[in-house]
């Protein structure tokens, strides 16, 4: 059964991190949203223009197994600043269903709307030392109950197949890996 997945997009998103959630998740058979904050259409943090499959309004009242958040900047505010998608993340971690955030998005979201509250996590470099929990600030990925974190574009291959492995089981986080010639898992 595919796993829904919400993937929040805006101007200003880092475009390594949201192409590796949507295209890892796809690759397992997630049937992946990609919801714009902004318009049906953002520019990147790198200039490179990406088409949402809808706004996020339109996504309010759906539920989803997993809410991955890309990061960069301006991007990572922009999701911030969306009274829609903190709705969402807010009824996401309510009912213990998984988060994950990357890059600024840890710091810059999640934590900024209290949605890191005794979780470990961690970011990107240069917002460590915003971080309120740094006792796994150093790792690449952290997972900590249901909330997934990780450091940035160089860690985006990594995150997208925890966030598989976290849906659908270390054996198809492995398939995924091998086709996508990571290291041996």
């Amino acid at each position: 059964m595919a796993g829904s997945v919400l993937v929040p997009i805006a101007d200003g998103t880092e475009e390594i991190e949201a192409t590796c959630i949507i295209d890892v998740l796809r690759r397992a058979q997630a049937a992946v949203t990609v919801a714009s904050v902004d318009a049906l259409q953002i520019t990147a943090s790198r200039g490179t223009r990406i088409v949402a499959d809808c706004l996020i309004d339109d996504c309010a009242n759906e539920i989803y197994d997993l809410i991955a958040l890309p990061g960069g900047m301006p991007g990572a505010e922009h999701l911030r600043d969306s009274k829609t998608l903190v709705a969402l993340l807010t009824d996401q971690q309510d009912n213990g269903r998984m988060v994950g955030a990357i890059c600024a998005a840890p710091v810059v979201v999640l934590q900024h709307h209290g949605l890191l509250a005794g979780h470990r996590a961690t970011c990107h470099p240069s917002f460590a030392d915003q971080l309120q929990n740094t006792r796994a600030i150093e790792q690449r990925v952290v997972v900590d109950g249901n909330c997934i974190t990780s450091r940035g574009p160089g860690t985006a291959l990594e995150f997208a197949v925890k966030l598989v492995q976290m849906l659908y089981g270390e054996g198809t986080a492995n398939e995924i890996a091998r086709a996508m010639l990571m290291a041996q898992r």
